[in-house]
């Protein structure tokens, strides 16, 4: 070997290739040749892995082989092969074998340098691995000694290193120069770790090894080596390492040359994580679709939002429930984990909102007693809370309000015998008027009636089959239940059996006293008053109670029995074991005693007692149960029912008892009754009054009376500067000079809310027990008593009372409470916890107040769906009657205010804000308020200035506008009732349909009728053309909501007029030249009758048509009146609370001549034209509205007295017809429309509460809808609204009442007069349409008390009262409800007298005839009496063209009839009205008041003339009034035009009277101002103004204003 030794890397491969070659050889070889060896390929380890327990049997096995095999030293050439095969074998079997052991020395190194490793490894970081690149390093760890031993433990690489056993490794070939250096110079011995390694293994295995064993097994070896050496001596050519000896070089290398470095494998991450993935399973953390958590074609189900209480859930982060959600999903049946809405079931939040600390009960003992808790008593201290803060302030004026009623005695010393038995009786009595108002025996016998039908259901349904657990457990709570409640019942039952006997027993004693002593002390009389009953009835019920009661005690008595029995069986058989266990004790007793020889027979004795001993210490044999006698027990029901219950057939006793009785005088009585009634008078009490322990006041001393009863009635205001403590009533009694404490009551503090005027009176009872006795009949105090005769049944009485009091915070000016706040009271609790702690927030005595624990209640905003506030909510629903409601939100977050963005101060400071909300709740003056400003600056002050002013003017009553402060108070009672009518209506108003928001055309239809453009509508097109009859076309209505000031326009059409007034002729005094109107030489004038012209006024805007000629002109002219609505809103409700009228007037147009100068006469002529007023009509701006069209002939209103002026047809002398045509007056014919025409607000139909019977409501509801479907025009109205907003019947209304007894005696003699002066006085009433008070809301019906209390109401109160003052009057009358010109909608009063009808107009008193022409009345829809309501279902419904005879049932639908009969329904109306008393000084204020603001208003409209007023006429005028309203204006105007003439014969006067129904003064000055006559423009002219006003009973006032002109000719 002469080869230079190469580097340690040429080295290292040269070495890898050598033994990768023995390898393979060695492989093939041992594959053939070694059947024991395993035959298993080569093993790439990627970790170290232990030996099986089957390697280490083979090598135990391998080993024995090699013992049992020595050498045989042969030389011949087959012993030699076979010597050379079998050494071969025994060296490779030791080889195996040592190779083993070292690899299993080198795999408990890699694993101990494995875990080194490991605790110092740091962590790596994935990402920095996939950013960088992977570099293996081949500069550690393979530094090796020369020796052969490792400097450093090897590294062992998972899955980087291989290791192959060399040993089963052959090479083939000759060695190279590398291989022979390495096997002279390697050093084969193994590592001392490795001997050792395999010494512990080798004792482990065999248990006595032997020590020359172990040496022959070298020497062996080493005879086996020099054999093979020598034998290779021989033979040159032969190789120098056989291959028979190649494992010789495997056997002392060390574990380094079996290893293999190679580079590192690196996987990257994203492979990584896909092979994670195939492995395991990682949820998502996106939310999953609810749709995937719910079973199929299933939405969710919010129960928050169905208003069921859903606990709050356990807070869990979004991300970790997403993920649980995911993972929940991929199980089998995962989706039972979620709920109705889509997410995990979770129970509610556990945690409480406040903390609380559990009691340290383990720790008592153990704790440290300077941390054990001291109990000690509460001391209030003298000087807490003495004085109220603030309280001597004039701010801090608190009050206390001690009202002391009375007081009663329930026993006193001077009671005689028989009052005591009448305060017993009393006190009986009592009790018996609590129960009968309680009735809890009818209570319990109808719950025991239910109880035992359902049980009964139950059991009729389960017949026969087997029943349930469930069942059975319910059938046996239901018959606990019945037993409990019979009990209860038969106890009840006693209970009130036992009172009425000792109530009737008490009664007995009282009337044998009586008619003992001789005499009455007290007016009690008891009476019993018998009820007969049902014989037959009464005991079918008193059998079938009995019967029923049996069988329930026989189930029950059997059910009793069997479970005793059954216990009985249980402790039988326990007695029974028991005693044969002492069976058995006595014989093993008996058995040593026999075997005992020694024993004496005194120990015997002492035995045989002791055993005796302990059998008795056993349970007793029980007794069995008693089986139950049912014949017993009907007899034992029979005898309870007959002495609780009432026998069958016997009257009901029900006691009245009475105070009316008399008391015996005096002189009838024994000395002893005297002298006791006289130290009755000679007492009196008085009460003290103790605030806080000190007396404040005293009552005034009252006698006692005989009655023992003191009523004081006195109020003590107590200014309150202390804390109250305690409220003491000190009862004292007095005899003489000598005053003795009685008793004494403490009153409890009142709760601030508790004030004035709503405390009620409470009774507060006393009892003293001094000891007192009389010489007389006086039974005394604290003294035995006997009623009996013998003197047994002795009983004590002591002095005993009650006091009625009660205590409360007076009432400030403003309504304040004059009491001192919470904080300042000494049991006020300084806690934040008021909206969640209900003692903390109205203290324990508010407790049992119902009105401060809603308060509250509805402070706190407790949630009503929450199952913990179940039970207060359902006590605040019973207790209040319903005034507690749920609220209307469902509230999620209980803490929300938190989390406002803004206070509750800034909000209500902000005015734009306030400016928003106000506009919201269509308040007059924000309703249509258009441009809010989006800036809070840009809002001024001067918006809210009229508010503002309303408001601070709202409880002022303004005299000026009414003249009256009854019309005053009623005034603002109106406008209550209108802000509540409107209100309720605000929202209702607010549901709109599609056409009031779109405004589109109708899409014309091809054909038919109506908007087609062919069909009938052709025809059209050659009907002939009537230019003299024009036709009137339906216009498009619009809505008003974008209209604005000048876009409405009233069309007034004056068409013609009838019987217009002429002018009179002038009279001629003696001695006067006769002077014309117009000069002689003008015949065109001197025929004229009269020159007539309408002027139309509305919202001061004057038009006026052209002059005609002649009393019956024709016009025909148009005028347009411009409309502007309040504060420029035109909303429907705006439009229909407009209050203007439309005054259409008819003047005369007279001209005068002026006077002419000398030098122009003949040449001009100069003259004045003046308008003399003849006559007006006032038509409502809201009736227009409503109607959008009225057309009709109206009657004028002409004044009773027309100076210069007369009708040119006269009445004659036959004086007032009442069935005369009213054809003779002045008409004018009319047609008024708007433009545009406006859609009229609807009525809102709203369903209200009401007292009337749900079938009643439901055929009402039934007979109006028939009708408006089968006569959709005409009126038909069975139900009305009160004042009350209920629904009553209309019928109700319908009642003979009273008119004023001064109207009846009027006329005595004259039915017809009385009649007139009846209608006339009702149309005194003002109108005032519903439509205009309540914007077109509703119509609400007053009865006629309210409406004479009101003095206000429309066409229904006016007419409902007449109807009634006239069924009193004796005549036949109904209501018609119909539709009249210019009213519209309204009601009228149908009359029957000589054999004709007579309709009434009640807004004016007027009446006409059936067939009279210009009738007001258009349209009957139906007739109203007290009786029926009739429809009419004629073909027609003007009234000259139906009958009115309702009998007929083709003609008249009744609403009662046989289908449906009368009910018997009251009536809503009083039985009788009473009437205020005229007040003639007060009408004569008024009259003066309104005369003087009249002539200031003339004055003011004639800014550029003089007003003179002719005093001298005034006062004639004045002395005519009263005479025109005493005859209503007929028969006195030609003598008072002759008076006038006579007295003012040099001036041209012209004038008239005007009468008014007086409400306001407003209306009085507009129907002044339209006669005109102001406008007289003459230098010369004078004014005369009277006014009268006559009162009539209940504050009617009617107004005459006498009106004339003056010039003198």
């Amino acid at each position: 070997m002469k080869e230079p030794q190469t580097v340690e890397e040429d080295l290292g491969e040269t070495l890898k290739r050598t033994l990768r070659a023995q390898r393979e050889k060695r492989k093939k070889r041992l594959i053939e040749q070694s059947a024991v060896q395993e035959s298993d390929d080569v093993e790439e380890f990627t970790t170290i892995e232990q030996r099986s327990k089957e390697e280490e049997a083979s090598e135990r096995s391998k080993d024995s082989i090699v013992w049992s095999k020595p050498p045989t030293g042969s030389q011949s050439g087959v012993s030699s092969i076979s010597r050379r095969i079998t050494s071969s074998q025994q060296l490779d079997t030791v080889v195996t074998r040592r190779l083993e052991e070292k690899l299993k020395a080198a795999r408990s190194k890699g694993e101990s340098l494995q875990d080194q490793e490991a605790s110092f490894d740091v962590p790596s970081r994935l990402q920095s691995l996939r950013d960088r690149e992977t570099v293996t390093r081949f500069d550690r760890g393979d530094d090796v000694d020369r020796d052969g031993k490792a400097d450093a433990p090897l590294p062992i690489i998972s899955g980087r290193v291989k290791i192959r056993e060399a040993a089963r490794q052959e090479v083939k070939g000759l060695p190279t120069a590398e291989e022979a250096y390495n096997f002279f110079t390697f050093n084969f011995e193994p590592d001392p770790q490795d001997i050792s390694e395999r010494v512990r293994r080798k004792s482990k295995k065999k248990h006595s090894r032997d020590k020359e064993g172990s040496e022959e097994d070298d020497e062996q070896d080493g005879v086996d080596e020099g054999r093979d050496g020598g034998s290779e001596e021989h033979n040159e050519e032969a190789p120098l390492m056989r291959d028979d000896d190649e494992d010789l070089f495997a056997i002392e290398r060390s574990t380094r040359d079996y290893l293999e470095v190679r580079k590192a494998q690196y996987v990257g991450y994203q492979k990584r994580v896909q092979q994670e993935s195939e492995l395991l399973f990682t949820p998502s953390y996106r939310a999953v679709p609810v749709s995937v958590k719910l079973p199929e074609n299933m939405k969710p189900r919010y129960l928050e939002d169905e208003g069921l209480y859903v606990g709050e859930r356990p807070a869990v982060s979004l991300t970790n429930e997403n993920i649980l959600e995911n993972r929940l999903l991929k199980m089998e049946e995962g989706k039972k984990w979620f709920g109705d809405d889509g997410r995990i079931m979770a129970l509610p939040d556990p945690i409480k909102e406040s903390s609380t600390r559990p009691p340290l009960f383990h720790m008592v003992d153990d704790l440290d007693p300077a941390l054990q808790t001291v109990y000690k008593k509460a001391v209030q201290s003298k000087h807490a809370n003495l004085y109220i803060a603030g309280a001597t302030d004039p701010e801090g004026d608190y009050q206390l309000d001690v009202d002391v009623s009375g007081l009663i005695f329930s026993h006193h010393p001077l009671f005689s015998r028989e009052h005591v038995l009448g305060a017993r009786l009393v006190q009986l009595y009592d009790q018996y008027l609590t129960r009968q108002h309680n009735n809890l025996t009818g209570h319990l016998t109808d719950k025991l009636s239910g109880l035992r039908c359902a049980l009964r259901n139950m059991l009729e349904v389960h017949h026969g089959q087997s029943l349930t657990h469930g069942m059975q457990q319910r059938i046996s709570e239901y018959s606990q239940e019945v037993r409990n409640t019979r009990q209860l019942r038969d106890s009840e039952q006693e209970k009130d059996r036992t009172l009425l006997k000792n109530l009737v027993k008490v009664w007995k004693e009282l009337k044998a006293l009586r008619e003992f002593q001789k005499f009455t002390n007290t007016p009690y009389k008891l009476y019993l008053r018998r009820e007969n009953v049902d014989r037959l009835l009464d005991e079918r019920e008193y059998e079938g109670e009995i019967l029923a009661e049996i069988v329930e005690m026989e189930a029950e008595t059997d059910e009793e029995y069997q479970r005793k029995l059954s216990e009985y069986k249980v402790q039988f058989e326990e007695w029974k074991v028991w005693k044969r266990k002492q069976r058995g004790k006595k014989k093993k007793k008996k058995k040593k005693k026999a075997q005992a020889q020694d024993t004496e027979e005194e120990d015997e004795d002492q035995e045989a007692s002791e055993s005796e001993g302990i059998v008795g210490e056993g349970p007793s044999k029980p007794e069995p149960p008693v089986r139950p006698d049912f014949d017993s027990l009907e007899q034992h029901v029979r005898e309870k029912a007959s002495r609780i219950r009432r026998k069958p057939g016997e009257p009901i006793l029900i006691p009245e008892l009475s105070a009316s009785g008399n008391i015996s005088a005096s002189d009838v009585c024994p000395r002893a009754e005297v002298a006791r009634r006289e130290d009755v008078l000679r007492r009196s009490l008085f009460i003290k009054i103790l605030y806080n322990d000190k007396e404040v006041s005293r009552t005034i001393s009252r006698p006692l009376n005989s009655d023992f009863r003191v009523h004081f009635g006195q109020i003590f205001n107590l200014k309150i500067v202390n804390c109250p403590r305690s409220i003491n009533l000190q009862v004292f009694e007095e005899t003489g000079s000598y005053c003795s404490l009685l008793a004494q009551v403490y009153v409890p503090v009142p709760e601030s809310s508790v004030v004035a005027g709503n405390a009620p009176i409470e009774e507060f009872e006393f009892s003293s027990h001094q000891r007192v006795m009389f010489d007389h009949e006086g039974v005394g105090s604290d003294v035995p008593l006997s009623f009996e005769a013998d003197g047994s049944n002795k009983q004590i009485l002591f002095t005993s009372g009650k006091v009625s009091s009660s205590v409360s915070w007076a009432v400030g000016e403003e309504g304040v409470p004059l009491a001192p706040p919470m904080s300042q009271h000494p049991s006020a609790l300084h806690s934040g916890l008021g909206h969640l702690d209900a003692v903390s927030y109205i203290g324990a005595s508010g407790l049992y107040d119902m009105k401060k624990i809603s308060e509250w209640a509805t402070q706190s905003r407790l949630d009503p769906n929450d199952p913990k506030n179940a039970s207060i909510m359902q006590l605040l629903k019973v207790a209040t009657s319903g005034q507690v409601v749920a609220p209307e939100y469902f509230r999620l977050e209980q803490l929300q205010e938190e989390f406002n963005f803004v206070t509750d101060e800034d909000l209500e400071s902000s005015k734009r804000f306030r400016l928003l909300t106000l506009r919201s709740q269509e308040v007059a003056e924000f309703r249509n308020y258009k441009c809010v400003p989006a800036v809070e600056r840009e809002v001024t002050d001067k918006v809210f200035h009229e508010y503002e002013k309303r408001l601070k003017d709202g409880e002022t009553i303004d005299t000026k506008e009414h003249l009256d402060s009854h019309r005053a108070l009623i005034a603002k009672y109106l406008q209550k009732i209108r802000e509540s009518v409107i209100n309720r209506f605000l929202l209702a108003k607010h549901h709109y349909l599609l056409s009031d928001l779109v405004i589109e055309e109708e899409i014309p239809s091809i054909g038919g009728a109506g908007t087609g453009l062919l069909g009938l509508n052709l025809f059209k097109l050659a009907e002939p053309k009537r230019p003299l009859k024009p036709l009137r076309k339906e216009r498009k209505k619009v809505t008003a909501q974008n209209l604005s000031d000048g876009d409405i326009k009233l069309l007034i059409n004056i068409l013609r007029g009838y019987d217009i007034p002429i002018r009179r002729p002038p009279s001629t005094k003696p001695g006067q030249q006769t002077q014309s109107v117009m000069q002689d030489s003008d015949w065109l004038f001197s025929q004229v009758q009269v020159r007539p012209f309408v002027e139309v006024s509305f919202q001061r805007t004057t038009l006026q048509t052209t002059t005609a000629d002649g009393p019956n002109p024709c016009w025909n002219e148009e005028l347009q009146m411009p409309f502007s609505a309040p504060n420029g809103d035109y909303s429907t409700a705006s439009l229909q609370s407009v209050r203007d009228d439309v005054y259409i007037n008819i003047f005369d147009e007279v001209v005068y001549e002026t006077g002419v100068r000398e030098k122009d006469r003949g040449k001009a002529l100069h003259t004045r034209v003046e308008k003399h007023w003849l006559g007006s009509v006032k038509i409502p701006f809201s009736t227009i509205y409503s109607q959008s069209r009225i057309d009709g002939t109206f009657k004028v209103n002409t004044p009773a007295v027309l100076l210069g002026y007369s009708k040119e047809r006269s009445y004659g002398n036959n004086g007032f017809e009442p069935l005369r045509s009213l054809m003779e007056g002045t008409f004018i014919t009319l047609f008024i429309t708007i433009e545009p025409q406006l859609v009229p607000g609807e009525s809102i139909r709203e369903k209200f509460d009401s007292q009337e019977d749900e079938r009643l409501l439901q055929a009402s509801e039934r007979f109006e809808r028939e009708a408006s479907q089968r006569f959709p025009d005409r009126p038909c109205v069975t139900t009305v609204i009160d004042l009350n907003g209920k629904t009553v019947f209309i019928t109700r209304y319908v009642r003979p009442l009273n008119p004023p007894q001064e109207l009846l005696d009027a006329f005595p003699n004259s039915p017809t007069d009385t009649t007139a002066l009846v209608a006339r006085y009702v149309s005194l009433i003002p109108s005032l349409p519903d439509r205009v008070s309540f914007s077109g809301a509703c119509d609400l019906w007053s009865t006629c008390d309210q409406f004479l209390t009101l003095l206000a109401g429309d066409e229904e109160e006016h007419a409902v009262l007449l109807c009634n003052y006239f069924l009193s009057m004796g005549k036949r009358a109904w209501l018609i409800i119909g539709t009249a010109i210019p009213e519209g909608p309204t009601a009228y009063v149908l009359t029957y007298e000589q054999s004709r009808y007579l309709i009434w107009n009640p807004s004016n008193g007027q009446f006409y005839g059936q067939y009279d022409t210009f009738c007001p009345l258009q349209t009957v829809g139906c007739l109203v009496n007290a009786d029926n309501v009739w429809f009419n279902v004629q073909q027609y419904t003007l009234p000259m063209r139906i009958s009115f005879d309702t009998s007929k049932a083709n003609f008249w639908k009744p609403f009662f009839s046989r289908s449906f009969s009368h009910p018997g329904l009251s009536s809503v109306q009083p039985e009788e009205l009473t009437y205020r008393r005229t007040d003639k000084a007060a009408a004569a204020e008024l009259q003066d008041r309104v005369e003087k603001i009249l002539k200031e208003k003339i004055m003011e409209w004639r800014p550029r003339h003089p007003t003179r007023w002719n005093r001298y006429c005034t006062t004639t005028l004045k002395q005519f009034l009263p005479k025109l309203e005493l005859t209503s204006g007929r028969n006195v105007a030609e003598d008072h035009r002759h008076e006038l003439q006579s007295l003012l014969g040099d001036n041209k006067i012209s004038g008239f009277p005007l009468h008014i129904p007086f409400s306001e003064v407003q209306p009085i000055i507009e129907a002044v101002y339209s006669t005109g006559v102001h406008s007289v423009q003459a230098s010369n002219v004078e004014f005369a103004l009277a006014v009268y006003a006559h009162p009539y009973p209940n504050n009617v006032l009617s107004v005459w204003v006498y009106l004339a002109s003056l010039v003198r000719t």
